[in-house]
């Protein structure tokens, strides 16, 4: 005989300062489509880099407002989790192209270092301003609004990485025109692009991870064994298991071997609440399914345990 309890509790959109959030993708937008005018008007690798990196920021933060979106969708029997994957998926696929991007930049930066073209300086100013100036608005936005709330302080500290790229447009813009050393646009571009792939290599770390059902991070397995032993009645853990249905959807099941009294005195319920106070306390899983059998089911088990 077995007993299984799954004890979920719905997770949350991200909520709060949702409208900022829309005026500051509104904003990265439309100085993304400026940026890219601006570069193929003045032949700028830094203008083409900064509006990847600006890239970068629009994916997240439309991630963050499809994803509250699409999280409010309840599930439905041909899809158990609604559209929590949703994310996952889109930033896998953004990752991908922002890669592509982050690299091209940095081979054509190379390139420019040793056979630099021309570069019409004024106008990466006019267009290093347009980005600047956009880039400033969103940080008064999101400082007023940043505090206790870890969705706008992500934001924040991206836009503040897209301002610092709008500035290096500006100073090589500035070299360039009192100067006349032309490369100063590719070594700006080349330091745009050595913001981009960190950021991007690790977006897409995290996304295969999610969708490849590695266990998530802050999540020990051992632990979380050693964790479910020590309560009182439980003789032993298999088939244990821990993945992510979404970024902030950890899930976790296991099998869990108890005293077969547990079965016959009503002390099951008792039990199984122990053990999701106990996941939910120490490693912040939430969502969790435990089997729970008696020993002599072990003759019935016909894999392998993990």
């Amino acid at each position: 005989m077995s007993g299984a309890h799954d004890h979920g509790h719905g997770v949350p959109a991200e909520g709060g300062h949702g409208r900022e959030l829309a005026i500051v993708l509104g904003i990265s937008s439309t100085v993304l489509v400026v940026e890219v005018i601006g570069a193929l008007s003045s032949g700028s690798l830094a203008l083409l880099a900064d509006a990847g990196h600006m890239l970068t920021d629009v994916a997240g933060l439309g991630l963050a407002l499809v994803a509250a979106s699409l999280a409010g969708r309840p599930a439905t029997p041909a899809r158990t989790w609604g559209y929590r994957r949703a994310e996952v998926l889109t930033a896998a696929a953004q990752a991908a192209v922002l890669l592509a991007v982050g690299v091209f930049v940095l081979v054509e930066g190379i390139r420019r270092l040793i056979e630099p073209p021309g570069v019409a300086s004024e106008v990466m100013v006019i267009f290093g301003l347009v980005g600047l100036a956009g880039n400033a608005v969103s940080i008064l936005l999101l400082a007023r609004v940043q505090g206790g709330n870890l969705n706008t302080r992500a934001a924040l500290l991206e836009v503040v990485n897209d301002a610092l790229g709008a500035a290096a447009v500006l100073v090589a813009a500035a070299v360039i025109a009192f100067t006349g050393w032309i490369r100063a646009d590719a070594v700006a571009s080349l330091l745009i692009g050595v913001l981009i792939l960190p950021r991007t290599w690790k977006l897409l770390r995290e996304t295969v991870d999610v969708l490849m059902e590695a266990t998530p991070k802050g999540v020990d397995l051992a632990e979380v064994r050693a964790h479910i032993l020590e309560v009182a009645h439980v003789h032993e853990v298999h088939d244990l298991h821990a993945s992510s249905v979404a970024s902030d959807l950890p899930i976790l099941t296991a099998h869990v071997v108890v005293d077969d009294s547990c079965f016959h005195d009503g002390h099951l319920p008792a039990l199984l609440d122990q053990l999701q106070q106990c996941l939910a306390g120490h490693f912040d899983v939430e969502h969790s399914t435990f089997q729970l059998e008696p020993a002599c089911h072990a003759g019935h088990e016909h894999f392998a345990h993990a």
